[in-house]
């Protein structure tokens, strides 16, 4: 005779469940730059390769865009933002970095994301932040000094530390996208969002990357991975199945099965297994005084990203109480 099982047990092997796919998502994406950087060095441009990760993507997700059509009309400015900032903004200015800066930089310079998100809450909503938070924000600015080590006078390129703070912007709006219509009773579908966004990226990368110009020859030989040659279809079928189909669906399911701020916490991970994958896999070294600056940068992330308050609550950013908060009077939660 079967046990009866309790709302608790099911609640705890839910986020059981929850926390490995976010793990997975992890993996998936901080797999992506180690997959894409050897095309790149192999002589394919940056954008072909965001364009060719994209398009194969939407491809792959098109029977869930069919499926969800209903959200050309009742989401369309949600669509194209999300399209346009959270799929064609962060690959193409998150690639364009890691093809003049070490992968592991690229992608911690990209994580003052969460920090940034506190800036659009404190300046944009208007929502107290208390001082808790605020460590988080120093933090993750302090680490990004180590990790580009600004005692050096910048010995990375300046263009690249930009493209990767681009990223981060553009991952900002994929937080405050992400968040739009999530209290209304008629939620739109994550998969469906992500389906028509990835549609819209590429559609968009297809006038900026031009990939009719592409060096197709490329594809159809190997590239090297800290000199061992893998094959180019092999790479590019990690980056389209795995580090964008997998990662977003598992992510999206997790943050489902948690919360998206614990789900944000566990994404945090995706730098540092980036920056080990990076380390075994392409030979990119980094110095003490990065691995430790990128250790503050996570800390920091993780701080202002576990900080976000419940929906429609009236306590400061972290509750920490109203003696806490670092608000202007007349700031409205």
């Amino acid at each position: 005779m079967p046990v009866p099982t309790s709302a608790s047990t099911r609640n705890h092997r839910g986020r059981g469940v929850g926390l490995s796919l976010a793990l997975l998502s992890a993996v998936a994406f901080g797999g992506s730059g180690v997959a894409a950087k050897p095309l790149i060095e192999a002589g394919l441009d940056p954008l072909h390769v965001v364009w060719l990760r994209v398009a194969g993507a939407a491809l792959v997700m098109l029977p869930l865009a069919v499926r969800h059509r209903g959200l050309l009309r009742s989401r369309p400015g949600l669509l194209v933002g999300f399209g346009l900032l959270a799929v064609a903004g962060v690959q193409a200015c998150y690639f364009a970095a890691i093809s003049r800066i070490p992968v592991g930089v690229a992608l911690l310079v990209e994580y003052l994301a969460p920090a940034l998100v506190l800036g659009w809450v404190r300046f944009v909503q208007r929502r107290p932040v208390t001082r808790a938070a605020a460590v988080g924000v120093v933090l993750a600015v302090g680490g990004l000094a180590c990790v580009v080590e600004v005692w050096s006078g910048l010995g990375f390129d300046a263009l690249g530390l930009l493209l990767a703070l681009g990223a981060a912007c553009c991952q900002v709006g994929y937080f405050v996208l992400s968040d739009q219509g999530s209290d209304a009773d008629e939620a739109p579908d994550p998969l469906g969002v992500i389906s028509y966004g990835l549609l819209i990226g590429a559609a968009v990368l297809t006038l900026v990357a031009r990939p009719w110009s592409m060096d197709r020859s490329v594809l159809t030989g190997s590239a090297e991975m800290d000199g061992t040659p893998v094959a180019a279809l092999v790479l590019l079928g990690w980056i389209v199945l795995v580090a964008t189909v997998a990662a977003y669906v598992t992510g999206v399911v997790s943050v489902r099965r948690l919360s998206p701020q614990v789900a944000g916490v566990v994404a945090c991970l995706e730098a540092v297994i980036a920056t080990v994958l990076a380390w075994v896999l392409l030979g990119e070294h980094l110095s003490a005084p990065q691995i430790v600056g990128g250790a503050v940068v996570l800390a920091g992330a993780f701080i202002a990203q576990s900080s976000a308050p419940a929906k429609g609550s009236a306590k400061p950013v972290a509750g920490g109480g109203p003696e806490r908060e670092l608000s202007t009077p007349g700031t409205t939660a």
